[in-house]
């Protein structure tokens, strides 16, 4: 028994010496070092058939757009600033029915009705502010676009054509956006080509265009309401030998039975740009170039008369 109380005694005292399992320290992070991609105005957008994956609020100022299309189609990002008491609602249940019909009777050959059908576009539309966006990027690519946004309700969009002439907005591709008082940390690039857009002199590029990673910018001059009901924009597109221009002019507006609609015209590779903007305002967007024939144009119907075209090689 002695013996037994000795060796209890022993694995006490084992116990009791025995250090204790240091617990790990939580280290909270700090607030002021967490990185906020928005905050510092990186907005990424991704489409994979018909829609925008992307926050659903931005802060004010400087934005760049990284848009990703993963689709089989060629789409654009187009950021529409509401007027006051309008949201995405008043779109779906009074904007795209006239739209839609509209395509609808032109696609069928009816002018006459289609002009019947845009008649009843609502009047507030025409008060909506284009904030820009990106060009036109084809799929697999990705457009990269910096514009200034302000505070309030917006739109994201795409109204591009489907095959059978619907609106791509009409299958999925409008998003409705906060963009709040609290603005981006970032500031505007510094670009290495300049590009002045205005209803009057066309497209004027004022820098030599080199290959290699370069920024545009774009300055509104002025600004118009076309016969397609939107201004004009600038979308940058490389073209292979042989691809008929003519082919591209004619796609490039929506009014146009065959335009802005999937398939998009052979030959032709969309590489982004800058969506509508007003008079006076200022966009980026970003390309790399390499050797081969490229074009900025706008997404305006009869674009070579109303001098909306450039068009440029890069030799090896």
């Amino acid at each position: 028994m002695k013996n037994y109380f000795l060796f209890l005694a022993l694995i006490l005292l084992t116990a009791t010496c025995k250090p204790k399992d240091k617990q790990k320290e939580v280290i909270e992070p700090d607030p002021t070092t967490v990185v906020n991609p928005l905050k510092e105005g990186k907005v990424e957008i991704i489409t994979k058939s018909m829609e925008f994956f992307s926050a659903d609020t931005l802060y004010s100022g400087w934005n760049t757009l990284f848009y990703e299309n993963q689709s089989q189609e060629v789409h654009f990002v187009l950021m529409d600033l509401y007027p006051d008491g309008k949201d995405i609602s008043n779109t779906r249940n009074e904007l795209l029915p006239p739209f839609d019909e509209g395509m609808k009777q032109i696609m069928q050959g009816n002018m006459d009705k289609a002009m019947e059908a845009f008649n009843e576009i609502p009047e507030w539309y025409f008060q909506v502010k284009f904030m820009g966006g990106t060009g036109l990027i084809s799929p697999k690519h990705t457009a990269k676009s910096t514009i200034y946004l302000e505070p309030g309700l917006y739109t994201m969009e795409c109204y591009v054509k489907m095959f059978n002439g619907e609106w791509h907005t009409s299958h999925g591709m409008l998003k409705q956006i906060i963009v709040k008082e609290e603005a981006t940390e970032m500031e505007p690039p510094t670009a290495s080509i300049s590009v002045d857009i205005s209803s009057t002199d066309g497209l004027v590029v004022h820098d030599s265009i080199t290959s290699g990673k370069q920024t545009f910018q774009t300055n509104f001059i002025d600004q118009k309401i076309y016969e397609h009901f939107v201004g004009h924009d600038v979308n940058l597109v490389r073209y292979e030998d042989g691809a008929d221009l003519d082919s591209l002019i004619q796609w490039m507006s929506w009014m146009n039975p065959k335009g802005l609609i999937t398939p998009s015209p052979e030959g032709f590779t969309f590489l982004g740009g800058m969506n509508n903007l007003s008079a006076g305002e200022k966009g980026f967007f970003e390309a790399d170039l390499s050797p081969g024939n490229y074009v900025l144009i706008s997404e305006v119907p009869a674009a070579n008369e109303k001098k909306l075209i450039y068009n440029f090689s890069i030799t090896p």
